[in-house]
Order: structure tokens, then sequence, then C-alpha cells
């Protein structure tokens, strides 16, 4: 019985394969992504509110990365 038990367990041992880590996924920040394809830079700024994120332009103009998302996607909601 002990020897049944044995090769059993070696022959389960035998059938286990190692698996992949699973892979982590996240979503993008949806704001962040349109600023930099519009050409932009994110830019993290202290307010009373805590840290917000402006995306600036090369023309200098700055805009809450969220109030761009807002302005430019005013048809999605």
């Amino acid at each position: 019985m002990k020897r049944v038990c044995l090769f059993l367990s070696v022959a389960l041992a035998g059938c286990a394969t190692e698996q992949d880590p699973p892979v982590k996924t996240t979503l993008a920040n949806p704001a962040a992504v349109w600023c930099v394809q519009q050409g932009g830079t994110r830019e993290p700024v202290q307010s009373p509110q805590g840290v917000k994120t402006q995306c600036r332009f090369s023309d200098g103009q700055t805009i809450d990365e969220w109030e761009l998302w807002r302005r430019d996607h005013a048809s999605a909601r």
C-alpha cells in the first residue's frame, strides 16, 4: 500500500507544470493619455485641495488634464 501511494505521489508530481505568474493589468488614466496624445506634457501642481496634474502645451498654455478631457469629450457623456 505504501508503494502504491508513493508511486501515485511521484506520478502526480511529474504531471505538475510550472505556471507563469499572473500578468497584472492596469488601466491607464484616460485624461493623462489624452494630454500626451494632444502633444502636452504632464506637470504635477500643488493646490489647496491636493496635487493636480496640469497639461502643458508647447505654446505655454496649461489646463487641468481632466478639464481638457471633459472639454474634448463632452459628447461622450
